[in-house]
């Protein structure tokens, strides 16, 4: 449980301060993603993974359908319940919505040490394009074009709520190394809850 395997180290604080500094909705899910990856498929094996990164998880392993459907619609279905009603309600509104998915990433991985401090994950979205520049102009270390991870089919939450509503979004990566700690957290903040709106109205205009 202190391992990048078990959670995402640092962005549920770094997403609370960034919602109320912002005054955005935040949906966290709660759960370990060893009990089950919300962010894929729930019918992927890598979904509940018998082994992470080389480690085996025991609770996982000859897991029954019964046992697989209580994760799926105790923890996955209902976070995604969630966002789905929060966009429904905006919607219902005539509010305008841009989704931003965090996530933050270990700073070595196969024995690489990752050069990148952010990355920005996307298919073309104006809202990535735009977060991703202001980003590298603010000259806040190296900053990924879709790395340290590219976004494809696995990333469930921005096929679901994104592409599947026609929303602009952006899936931002931060190492954890920056936001493990508070004081990390706060300038991460800081840097963010600058540069978002600058993208946002960036995005608008494209």
């Amino acid at each position: 449980m202190d391992r990048h395997i078990a959670w995402d180290i640092g962005v549920a604080e770094l997403g609370r301060r960034l919602a109320d500094r912002l005054d955005a909705c935040l949906v966290r899910q709660p759960y370990s993603r060893l009990v089950i990856d919300c962010n894929r498929d729930p019918r992927r094996p890598d979904a509940m993974p018998e082994i992470s990164d080389g480690t085996p998880i025991p609770a996982n392993q000859g897991l029954d359908p019964r046992a697989r459907a209580l994760r799926i619609d105790d923890i996955h279905a209902a976070y995604h319940e969630r966002i789905a009603g929060l966009l429904d309600a905006r919607a219902e509104a005539g509010r305008p919505t841009t989704l931003l998915l965090l996530h933050s990433f270990t700073p070595r991985m196969d024995g690489f040490d990752r050069p990148w401090r952010f990355g920005v994950l996307h298919t073309g979205q104006p809202f990535a394009r735009a977060l991703l520049a202001r980003l590298r102009e603010a000259n806040c270390g190296e900053v990924g074009d879709n790395a340290p991870y590219a976004m494809d089919e696995t990333d469930y939450t921005a096929g679901r709520h994104g592409r599947g509503r026609g929303l602009d979004f952006a899936e931002l990566e931060v190492r954890q190394d920056l936001i493990a700690a508070p004081p990390g957290q706060a300038a991460v903040t800081d840097l963010l809850a600058r540069l978002l709106p600058i993208a946002l109205a960036d995005a608008a205009q494209a």
